[in-house]
């Protein structure tokens, strides 16, 4: 597919910080699975804005909640009650551990909130001098200091020295690493259950289950990030979920706006006893307006089926890509749950260059980690749009070839 000049980008040069470097394409209109540029060149979305537009572009249950919202009320902040909120929280918690939520804007500030949680209950409520929080390898929770601390890649560090005090790293999918790591300041057990950062890193049966078990033999807190693999994405609810595991707190985000900014901290009553007044808040997180999208979401999957949908849909694509597979060398392996799938190169494969000819081919994935295209289409992908994003991707391979 060529790709037109657009008039967006001199002036983005001119007027934004250095720290992106977008792909020569102007978005003006999403339509279900596909986006359109400026000049009307049509994209099947495969990367879905970074695991966020579950429920596709311009959904028409979405556009009615947003328009009927911004006619009533857009803030009001958490001064006042706040009904969109209360109706979020009540359909999260109805589908998961939690008995209450916090609303921020962002995963990194959902993960922030739980880790100041987490501290703040073992330091106000247990009264013990626990701090140290308990991370794995290849981890990512966001961009705050705190987050990235909490992260687990030295690349996402460089320049922000000295971080956050408090953070161990351990190799995910290790439990007897931390185990071993656990001291008396441990105040809490941070993980991904699925890494997506990483490289679309599953958690091995019976790791999140062990965590939880070592948590409650040394009276630590468990926190699973699920701002990546949360809101129906792996196939279930919570990526957790397909353990019968059940953490203290959990951080949520990406999906659960359908591409409106919101993140949600959830949390067991104990777990949130320190959150009291005073101590922690966002003006804008929990807004009327994006707590409206929330709900929208988790209706719209609900209606739909979309939780089954991105189990059979995922077992489908992963089925495509042992095709490519054993047709391509520039592909050796595949992981992932659901609609987190990872293709994994070898470390020379320039990935780059294999995201680039899809995006000539008119497709749009992603890459993670070290070695792996992320392939995460929204939630309402259907067989057809598989095989046409499998057709894609095949030319882009033989183009590289």
């Amino acid at each position: 597919m060529k790709q037109s000049a657009n008039p967006w980008a001199s002036r983005l040069e001119a007027s934004f910080t250095g720290n992106y470097r977008p792909a020569p394409l102007a978005f003006t209109r999403g339509e279900g699975m596909y986006l359109y540029t400026h000049d009307g060149d049509r994209y099947l979305d495969f990367a879905a804005g970074i695991a966020v537009n579950s429920i596709g572009h311009n959904h028409p249950d979405m556009t009615r909640a947003l328009s009927d919202q911004a006619r009533q009320l857009l803030h009001v902040s958490n001064l006042f009650i706040n009904p969109p909120a209360v109706e979020l929280a009540e359909l999260l918690t109805e589908r998961c551990f939690a008995d209450q939520v916090y609303f921020a804007n962002s995963g990194a500030e959902a993960n922030e909130a739980a880790l100041k949680m987490a501290r703040r209950y073992m330091q106000v409520i247990r009264g013990e001098n626990r701090f140290e929080f308990i991370c794995a390898l290849k981890s990512f929770h966001g961009r705050t200091w705190a987050a990235i601390s909490a992260t687990g890649q030295a690349k996402y560090h460089e320049g922000f020295q000295p971080l956050v005090p408090g953070f161990k790293h351990v190799p995910y999918n290790d439990a007897d690493a931390i185990r071993e790591a656990i001291t008396p300041q441990t105040c809490a057990v941070l993980v991904e259950p699925l890494q997506g950062e990483g490289g679309v890193i599953e958690a091995k049966p019976g790791y999140l289950a062990e965590l939880r078990q070592i948590c409650d033999e040394e009276g630590i807190l468990l926190i699973f990030d699920e701002v990546q693999s949360g809101v129906a994405r792996t196939g279930h609810w919570f990526a957790h979920q397909y353990d019968g595991v059940q953490p203290d707190i959990m951080a949520l985000a990406k999906g659960l706006g359908g591409g409106v900014p919101i993140g949600a901290t959830l949390c067991t009553k104990e777990a949130g006893r320190g959150f009291v007044p005073g101590v922690h808040a966002s003006t804008f997180g929990g807004n009327p307006l994006a707590c409206r999208a929330g709900k929208t979401v988790i209706e719209v999957i609900e209606k739909e089926g979309l939780v089954e949908r991105a189990k059979l849909m995922g077992e489908s694509l992963s089925e495509r890509f042992e095709s490519l597979i054993a047709k391509h060398d520039m592909l050796i392996g595949q992981r992932g749950r659901g609609l987190l799938r990872g293709l994994v190169t070898p470390e020379s494969v320039d990935r780059s260059q294999i995201v680039a000819a899809a995006r000539a081919e008119g497709l749009l994935i992603t890459t993670a980690g070290a070695d792996v295209l992320r392939v995460c289409p929204p939630l309402i992908v259907g067989e057809g749009h598989l095989d046409e994003a499998t057709e894609r991707l095949d030319r882009a391979l033989c183009s590289l070839s």
